[in-house]
């Protein structure tokens, strides 16, 4: 029985249906795609927060679990003050650990959340920023026939998802991205579904699909959130066309725009992006330990090389 001044954290097997809303990384498209299975729900006097997760078996654990957020900036439904997670009873869970990737912005899910990168950032109410050899390339590509298009994602068809698909799955192989990016058409046609999300299209002078991108809105931003680049175009970077776009329509709507960061801190991903951010955000986590003793019976003899859960580290 908890504590009558401690929170309380249950959860629900309901497929994250507890934690929805508009908001893109919480809608039901989204949370469909990225196979979520639970809500979890902490709740403290008027604070209240719900938030979606993928609940796991911990390999040979005998059917012991832990969980994480979907993909990208879930965060969660938060009402009233973020709660400590040190005031938390995880009890009624049977969670061994939690790992929350955060919304950007406030509010956080919890207090106390872990700055763990950094993402790039285009803010309509700073000066635009691009680098001059940029600008160069655009206007090359502008000249030589290259052309944007956009649409909203629920008005695509199964040709242009399918383009989509092949440029983002051709671009993933080129860098040699990790399975988890390797989404399949059914992922995507759940996106395209939401009314939160766009398709950016950069046609070439034949006019062939040279690069394309999904955007989403949510929690305050226009995300850059997937995107690909055919490989018979790729010296001619026309995906510097795709962000000019994306961040002319942002400041249409009044938004920032995320572009994200790199795979790792000052990787030549992250370059690529200050080129045409002019701001940066934390991206939060939380890495929640629910039942101490069993996380340190599963984490022993493992050295600590800063991975979450320990007990997951592929070292």
């Amino acid at each position: 029985m908890s504590a009558p001044d401690f929170a309380v954290a249950r959860l629900q097997a309901d497929g994250g249906e507890g934690a929805r809303s508009e908001e893109f990384f919480r809608s039901a498209e989204f949370l469909e795609a990225e196979g979520t299975t639970h809500t979890l729900t902490i709740e403290r006097g008027a604070s209240r927060v719900a938030i979606p997760l993928l609940v796991r078996e911990i390999d040979g654990s005998e059917r012991s679990l832990d969980a994480t957020s979907p993909y990208s900036y879930p965060g969660g439904e938060v009402i009233g003050e973020p709660i400590e997670p040190a005031e938390i009873d995880w009890s009624a869970t049977g969670l061994v650990s939690v790992f929350i990737r955060d919304r950007l912005g406030e509010p956080t899910a919890l207090a106390g959340a872990r700055e763990r990168s950094i993402v790039l950032v285009s803010d309509p109410e700073l000066p635009r920023k691009s680098r001059m050899s940029d600008r160069q390339q655009i206007r090359k590509n502008e000249a030589d026939g290259y052309q944007v298009r956009d649409l909203a994602g629920t008005e695509t068809t199964a040709e242009q998802r399918a383009v989509f698909l092949g440029v983002y799955t051709a671009t993933m192989a080129h860098v040699k991205a990790s399975e988890r990016y390797m989404f399949d058409a059914g992922y995507f046609d759940l996106l395209f579904r939401s009314p939160r999300s766009r398709l950016f299209i950069a046609h070439g002078p034949r006019g062939d699909v040279a690069a394309a991108a999904i955007t989403v809105i949510s929690d305050g931003f226009l995300h850059y959130y997937l995107s690909g680049t055919a490989d018979d175009h790729r010296r001619r970077a026309p995906s510097k066309n795709l962000i000019v776009a994306v961040t002319d329509y942002a400041e249409g709507l009044g938004l920032p725009m995320n572009l994200g960061g790199g795979v790792k801190p000052g990787d030549g991903l992250e370059e690529f992006k200050r080129g045409f951010a002019n701001a940066e955000l934390p991206f939060r986590t939380h890495e929640l330990i629910a039942d101490p003793s069993r996380y340190a019976e599963l984490c022993a003899g493992r050295g600590d090389d800063g991975f979450f859960p320990l007990y997951r580290s592929p070292g």
